[in-house]
This record gives structure tokens, sequence and C-alpha cells, in this order.
């Protein structure tokens, strides 16, 4: 087992991260959550500086605990390896590199949206409209009735109409919604959590609800794996972004592969 203690790095990115959050909660007079979450490419409320800013930003209290508490556990070690600005380097790398990462696989979902909705265009059916929804829209509930009405009647125009505006609607919605943004540090976090498990794999972690400490390997790894099978089978409801945090984790080791080149410096 090994012990913490809040280096300064540590410190100060605690600290920024609260700040900014009492600011979302206690100052609703600056929108800074629209300002500085993360919007897809194409949004009308997207701005180059979100791929920094969502970092420092979150949902609610129990979203800023978690992350925090995780920084708390697997930073400190890593800042007296590295030093303070070394570890603030490798935070926001990883940072803006899983923002950019979720970037690029929500701009191919939306593609693929956009596709799917052109084709249901071009021959709109009930089976189709009903798989649209599945696929890109799983939380929907009542697209059931409309599909089948459409399936039994496929030349009625107000059931075309009416499907189409309803998927028209959920491009729309994925595009150009003000709650789209993504936020929260757990892109970074988990390019965090892959160094201390590369450079201590053997520290033992306990994980809340297991009663007995896991190596740092283990646990990492068992943590990434989840992410990916999260990701790749969404389930209604999960607005967890699974792709940020593999993208940090993917970014965390390349920075430290490179790292590596130049060993005398990385150690």
């Amino acid at each position: 087992m090994f012990n913490f203690d809040i280096t300064p790095a540590v410190r100060n990115l605690l600290l920024a991260n609260l700040f900014f959050f009492l600011i979302q909660q206690y100052a609703p007079v600056l929108p800074l959550t629209q300002w500085g979450s993360l919007y897809p490419l194409g949004s009308p409320y997207f701005y180059p500086w979100q791929f920094v800013t969502y970092m420092f930003l979150h949902a609610n209290w129990g979203h800023i605990f978690g992350n925090m508490i995780w920084l708390i556990i697997y930073g400190p070690m890593l800042e007296h390896r590295w030093g303070v600005q070394r570890f603030i380097v490798f935070w926001l790398i990883c940072g803006v590199g899983a923002g950019a990462i979720y970037e690029g696989v929500k701009f191919y979902e939306t593609n693929q949206m956009e596709q799917a909705a052109a084709a249901f265009h071009r021959q709109p059916t009930g089976g189709d409209f009903a798989e649209f929804f599945r696929t890109n829209f799983p939380e929907a509930r009542g697209y059931e009735t409309l599909a089948r009405g459409l399936q039994q009647h496929p030349q009625d125009a107000e059931y075309i109409d009416a499907a189409t505006q309803a998927v028209d609607g959920v491009v729309q919605e994925v595009k150009n919604s003000p709650m789209a943004g993504m936020l929260g540090a757990s892109g970074a976090l988990f390019g965090v959590m892959l160094a201390f498990a590369y450079l201590f794999p053997n520290t033992e972690i306990y994980r809340f609800p297991l009663p007995f400490p896991i190596k740092a390997k283990y646990l990492v790894a068992f943590s990434i794996a989840v992410e990916l099978y999260t990701g790749t089978h969404r389930t209604p409801g999960d607005n967890v972004a699974h792709y940020a945090h593999l993208g940090g984790a993917l970014v965390g080791f390349i920075v430290i592969k490179l790292w590596e080149r130049g060993r005398q410096q990385f150690y």
C-alpha cells in the first residue's frame, strides 16, 4: 500500500476545478458550462478553447468529487517522479488529446447518423425508422408506435411526414442542442491512471466497494476494459463520454512511450 500527500500541482488542479465548479453552481449569470463544455464540431456552441476548458468543468458534486478523489490517489506519486511542470504538461496533453479523440468519434457517429437519415428520406420504411432510433437515440420512447404505423401504411403521406420530421429532429438535437456539451476531468485522469499503472504497476489501491486492495496494473486495465465495453455497447440513458476516457488513456500511453526515448529526462 502507498501513502499519498497533496503535492503542489495536484493541489492547484484541485483548486482550479473547485473554483470553476463553484462558478458553475453559484454564478448562473455566467454561462460557464455552455462556454466551456466541449461541443461537437459543427455545433453553434463549439469554440476552439473548449478543448482545454471542458476538463475544468463538472456536471455536479458527485462528478467532481469522484474525479478529484482519483486525482489525489494517482497524481502525487507521478508528480514526485516527474516534477510539477511535467505533471501539469502531461495532464493537459491527456485532457486535450481525450477531447480530440472524443470529437473524432462524435464526428464519425454524427456522419453515420446523417447518412442513415438521408437513406431514410430516400426510402422511408417502418423498419428503417425503428432501426434509426435504436441506433442513434435508444433512450427515446414512443417511436415504436409510429414505426408500426408506417410499416402497415407505407404509402401514407402523414406517416411518412411524421417519421421524417422525427428523424430530422434527432439529427438536429444531436448536432445543435445546447445540452450536447461534454465536460469533466475524466479524460485527463485516465491518462494519469494509465501512467500510474505503467510506472507503479504493483502499487496496491483500494477501490470501493471491494474490501481488499488491487494492484494498480489490474485495476487500471479493468477500468479501461469496462470503458471499452460500455463505449461499444451503449445502453439507453448512458451519457458518459467513454471514448474521451479511452482517448485520455491512449494519449497518456503514447506520451509516456515518447518520453521514454529520453530515459534520463523521463526518470
